[in-house]
C-alpha cells in the first residue's frame, strides 16, 4: 500500500473493531521495563498491551519506548494510568497509546472527566499537542479525528461506591468499557482479596448488567484460559491476562517442575 492510499484509507483500532463485532479481546499486563519482552508480548497473540503504570515502576519515558517498540505489531498499546487525572491521560495519549485505562472511576463526575480528557473539543478537553502520537499512529488523513474515533476509554470499577453509582457511570458518553477490578472491589467490600465471596460476585454481576443496559463493553481479569471462556459466556469481552512476569514465572515452573527445580516459583505474583 502506498503512503497516499494509506493516508486516505480509514483505520480502525483493532481492539475497537473486535469489540464492535462482539468478539472478546485480551491484553497482557506489561510491568517490566524490558523492550524486548514487550516486543515478544506484542507478537504473541494478545490484542493489546496493558501497560501498567499504576502498579509498576514504568514511567512516561518508558511508556514512550514501549509505544515505539510495539509500532506495527499486532498488539496495540494501552496504558493504565496511576490515577484518573486529566493531565496524566493527556500525557499517555500524546505518547501514542491507543487506549487509556482509568483506575478508581467511582463517580459519574470522574467518568466524565476521564472521557473528556481523551477526546478533543468539542467532545472533550484534550490539548492539541500530539506531535509524538502522530509519529506513531497509523497513517490517516487526520490524527485528531482518528484519535477521537479510535481511542478506547476504560473505566475501572473497583470500589463499593462505584457499584452504587454504576448505572450513571455506565451512561457516561465517551466511556467505552467498564472493567471490574475484582481484587480491589473485594477489599472495598470487606473481603480482602476473596473475589468469590457472594457479595463480590453480586457486585460484579451488577456492573455487568449496567454495562449491558447502556450499550457498553464489560471486562475483568482472567487468570486462566478456562476462566476467560466462562466469563465470555457470562457476557464479558475485555480481559486482562496475567502479567509478563507472571507468565514468565509460570513458564519457568512448567519447565523446571520435571527436574525438581521449581520449588517456590509459584510465589511470584505480579
Amino acid at each position: 500500500m502506498t503512503d497516499d492510499v494509506a493516508a486516505t484509507t480509514p483505520w480502525q483500532n483493532p481492539v475497537r473493531a473486535r469489540l464492535a463485532r462482539g468478539e472478546f479481546v485480551v491484553g497482557v499486563a506489561i510491568t517490566a521495563t524490558s523492550l524486548d519482552l514487550a516486543a515478544v508480548a506484542a507478537r504473541a497473540g494478545f490484542d493489546f498491551l496493558w501497560i501498567e503504570m499504576e502498579h509498576s515502576p514504568l514511567t512516561l519515558e518508558t511508556l514512550r519506548h514501549l509505544v515505539l517498540t510495539s509500532r506495527g505489531l499486532p498488539a496495540v498499546p494501552f496504558a493504565r494510568i496511576p490515577i484518573g487525572e486529566t493531565w496524566l491521560a493527556k500525557r499517555v495519549l500524546d505518547a501514542g497509546v491507543h487506549g487509556v485505562i482509568v483506575p478508581f472511576t467511582s463517580t459519574p463526575d470522574l467518568a466524565m472527566r476521564a472521557a473528556q480528557a481523551c477526546r478533543y473539543p468539542p467532545r472533550g478537553r484534550r490539548g492539541s499537542g500530539a506531535g509524538l502520537a502522530t509519529s506513531t499512529w497509523p497513517m490517516v488523513p487526520s490524527y485528531y479525528d482518528s484519535a477521537d474515533d479510535n481511542i478506547v476509554v476504560v473505566a475501572i470499577i473497583e470500589e463499593a461506591a462505584a457499584v452504587d453509582q454504576v448505572d450513571a457511570i455506565a451512561a457516561t458518553d465517551g466511556i467505552d468499557v467498564l472493567f471490574v477490578g475484582t481484587s480491589d472491589l473485594s477489599f472495598s467490600l470487606g473481603h480482602r482479596g476473596n473475589a468469590q465471596h457472594p457479595e463480590v460476585l453480586a457486585a460484579v454481576a451488577q456492573v455487568r448488567d449496567a454495562a449491558v443496559r447502556h450499550g457498553k463493553v464489560v471486562g475483568r481479569p482472567a487468570a486462566t484460559p478456562e476462566a476467560l471462556a466462562q466469563y465470555v459466556d457470562d457476557g464479558f469481552l475485555f480481559f486482562q491476562a496475567p502479567s509478563d512476569l507472571s507468565l514468565f514465572a509460570e513458564g519457568a515452573r512448567r519447565w523446571l517442575d520435571p527436574i525438581g527445580r521449581a520449588a517456590g516459583a509459584g510465589r511470584l505474583a505480579y
